[in-house]
């Protein structure tokens, strides 16, 4: 109905962590790491996921943002053999293989950076940086100042206005391409790129890949700024993000009500039609199971995620509950080592993760959670039900964050129709308009509707 990246479901992987590998890339050997990161992808294709997010890859220096080579693969991961397979693996899985793209800032190791500290002045590469000043300092005490992200001067802000530095990146993006057949990028800090740069990344990779996709990791501000046919497809929606947890943790389901029409109701939500890529944790921030008061709601928030407006995305280890907290600024437990084929058997068997991959199995067929209009049905501060509509059907999705069993009467669209659990494939009465429900303590139920008339 249309393009892969509307219909898919992310597995999100970061593979410094997960691998176990060092967090300083002081090492001169190469050592391959991918032959247990592809141990993943079948995992991956068990759990229903039908794409891998998977970075940073390039060659860094340290937390992998940090780039040292944009055509190297980390040496602590591999080589450029090794992910090549890796992308031939999950493609033989039909699962699309999308990377970071880190095009906001250089580490200092650049080949760029290094010979303007070694040239200064008489460099080349002086106007590939933001702000460079050789009448300033740093913490680094170069004798010259520079723009970092966020003032953190291991990461140097590149000039994206520069025709030379377009024309590098496009050729990165082009090799990644035609060397990896990769099918998409996340771009770090897309909110600090330069527009220009994105529309001539969307020119550049349309053409190389007509379903190519690309989409940006913005925390704050007005996401539809990105998001057009000459910008990005889609952005990271932070602002759901917030609301899955704190919606819970406060027993308030108005707050994500009321971000969601927000966004994507049919009468004046400000993002309606559009995509955006939904997350309840990721490599920045807490786990969602280190998040929940009480542990139990993780049930209806990954039901939230895989139900409302969005492209959802699974942390990887968070389909098992995996727990961890940033501590200041360090993000190490945030991104575990795990060693999947060791534990692969015992994980498939936990509740929440057959919870979850029961949610994939639903997302994947039924095009209503992809394409289908949002509709809030029932509302109070511990339940919360809407549909998803797609012209003669629609997905009903009713979650209840109350510690205690409850029953709900949820009014449905107009017309007779049917309904049908999507979990327990029982068939549901749903007369006179209304469809009343038994809802567990933290549970969620989830129903086809379909009518002869139309909705």
């Amino acid at each position: 109905m249309g393009k892969w990246f509307e219909e898919a479901v992310f597995y999100h992987m970061y593979p410094i962590g997960m691998s176990g590998a060092p967090r300083q890339n002081e090492q001169t050997e190469i050592v391959h790491r991918f032959e247990e990161l592809e141990q993943w992808i079948s995992h991956i294709s068990w759990l229903g996921c039908t794409a891998i997010y998977i970075g940073p890859l390039f060659e860094a220096s340290s937390h992998g943002y940090d780039t040292k080579d944009y055509k190297q693969v980390d040496r602590r991961l591999g080589d450029n053999g090794d992910f090549k397979r890796f992308v031939e693996k999950a493609h033989e899985q039909n699962i699309k293989v999308v990377v970071d793209g880190v095009f906001n800032h250089t580490g200092r190791e650049f080949f760029a950076f290094q010979d303007i500290l070694e040239k200064r002045e008489q460099s080349p590469y002086c106007c590939w940086y933001k702000g460079l000043n050789f009448g300033g300092n740093t913490n680094y005490n170069d004798g010259f100042w520079y723009e970092a992200w966020r003032g953190c001067y291991e990461l140097v802000n590149l000039n994206l206005q520069n025709e030379q530095v377009r024309q590098y990146l496009l050729d990165v993006i082009g090799f990644w391409i035609e060397e990896f057949d990769i099918d998409g990028i996340r771009l770090d800090c897309a909110d600090c790129l330069d527009f220009g740069f994105m529309e001539a990344m969307r020119r550049f990779t349309q053409e190389k890949k007509a379903d190519f996709w690309l989409m940006g990791e913005v925390i704050h501000g007005d996401y539809s700024r990105y998001i057009a046919d000459h910008l990005l497809h889609s952005v990271t929606n932070y602002e759901l993000h917030k609301g899955l947890y704190s919606g819970h943790n406060d027993h308030n389901y108005f707050e994500i009500a009321h971000s969601i029409r927000r966004q994507f109701d049919q009468n004046g939500g400000i993002y309606r039609g559009t995509f955006l890529y939904s997350f309840v944790d990721n490599h920045d921030v807490d786990r969602i199971a280190s998040k929940l008061v009480n542990k139990e709601h993780i049930y209806p928030v990954f039901t939230l995620l895989f139900t409302l407006p969005g492209i959802p995305s699974i942390y990887y280890g968070s389909e098992w509950g995996i727990e961890g907290r940033k501590e200041g600024p360090n993000d190490d437990f945030l991104r575990p080592a795990v060693e999947i084929g060791s534990i692969s058997q015992q994980v498939q068997q936990e509740k929440l993760t057959q919870w979850v991959r029961a949610l994939a199995r639903i997302h994947t067929s039924r095009p209503e959670l992809a394409y289908g209009v949002y509709r809030e049905l029932f509302l109070t501060n511990r339940q919360y039900a809407f549909a998803r509509i797609l012209g003669e059907s629609c997905v009903l999705v009713a979650v209840n964050n109350d510690e205690q069993e409850v029953v709900v009467r949820i009014p449905l669209p107009m017309g007779g129709g049917s309904c049908r659990d999507l979990v327990s494939e029982e068939e549901i009465a749903c007369g006179d308009g209304q469809l009343e429900l038994r809802l567990e303590p933290c549970g969620s139920r989830i129903f086809l509707y379909e009518t002869v008339g139309g909705i």
